[in-house]
This record gives structure tokens, C-alpha cells and sequence, in this order.
């Protein structure tokens, strides 16, 4: 009976850990561990696992993911894939015309971290919605990642 009832509510644990959100704290403490990964294994191998899609910075079905920008607003990392790097983002607009990368840029040069909202396209469900992320200076470079509101 005891075995029976493991089998049986595995599928309702499993469905409750996949749908579970990304919260802020985890969304810190992946920036947090890039930085760490990058002080550890220089900022080439993190570059190139932060770009790796399905590597170790890249979370909950691509839902959260750490970027890399440098000061000017320059891709250099992005958890959605190598097609983002190497490009200058800093003109970029979210759907409501905000100036979201130079807002990130602004943040990182001021204060060296914290969060900043914007609209964004969710990689789940290719929606446009509302998004806050968190950034943190390292070494000249801006480490983020950020969640989608719900």
C-alpha cells in the first residue's frame, strides 16, 4: 500500500516541482554563482557556459538564464543562445518603447547592482510579458538574469 501511494503521488510531486516560479532569491544567487564561476575559470569559459543553452546558467526550461553586457551595452555572454553576442544592445526598446539596456547600463554604472523592470519575450511560451531582472558588476562587465512577473 505504502509503495502504491509512493507511485501514485510522484506525478503530482514532479508536476508541482516543474511548475514551481523562479523566485528573486534564486535569481541572485545564479548571477552570483556566474561571477563566481567566471573568477574561477576566467571570463572566456564563462562566457562560453553562460551561452551554452541547457548548461548550468541556464534554468527552469530556459526561463531563467544569465547575460553578460559590457559597460557600452555589448553582448558578451547571453543564456539565449550565441546569436545575441557580440551585439550592441544599448538602443534597444521593450514593447513599450522603454530603453531597457541603457537603463541596465545606468543601474550598473551607478549603484553596481540591483533590479530594473521592462517588457520582455518569454522563451516558454513566446509571450511578451512583464520582466524584472538583476544585475551586478564585475570586473567592468554586467552579470544578470531576471524573472518574469506572474
Amino acid at each position: 500500500m505504502r509503495r502504491l501511494m509512493s507511485i501514485l503521488c510522484l506525478p503530482a510531486l514532479c508536476l508541482s516541482l516543474a511548475a514551481q516560479a523562479v523566485t528573486p532569491a534564486e535569481t541572485e544567487a545564479l548571477v552570483k554563482e556566474a561571477i563566481a564561476f567566471a573568477k574561477a575559470n576566467g571570463k572566456d569559459a564563462a562566457f562560453k557556459e553562460i551561452t551554452k543553452v541547457g548548461g548550468r546558467f541556464h534554468k527552469h526550461g530556459g526561463e531563467l538564464y544569465v547575460f553578460v553586457y559590457d559597460l557600452d551595452g555589448k553582448v558578451l555572454a547571453h543564456g539565449q543562445g550565441a546569436a545575441k553576442v557580440g551585439v550592441n544592445q544599448i538602443n534597444a526598446k521593450d514593447p513599450e518603447g522603454r530603453e531597457f539596456i541603457k537603463e541596465r547600463v545606468n543601474l550598473a554604472k551607478g549603484k553596481g547592482k540591483g533590479w530594473h523592470d521592462y517588457i520582455y519575450m518569454n522563451p516558454k511560451d513566446n509571450k511578451k510579458e512583464p520582466k524584472t531582472s538583476y544585475i551586478e558588476v564585475w570586473e567592468h562587465l554586467i552579470f544578470g538574469a531576471g524573472i518574469y512577473k506572474k
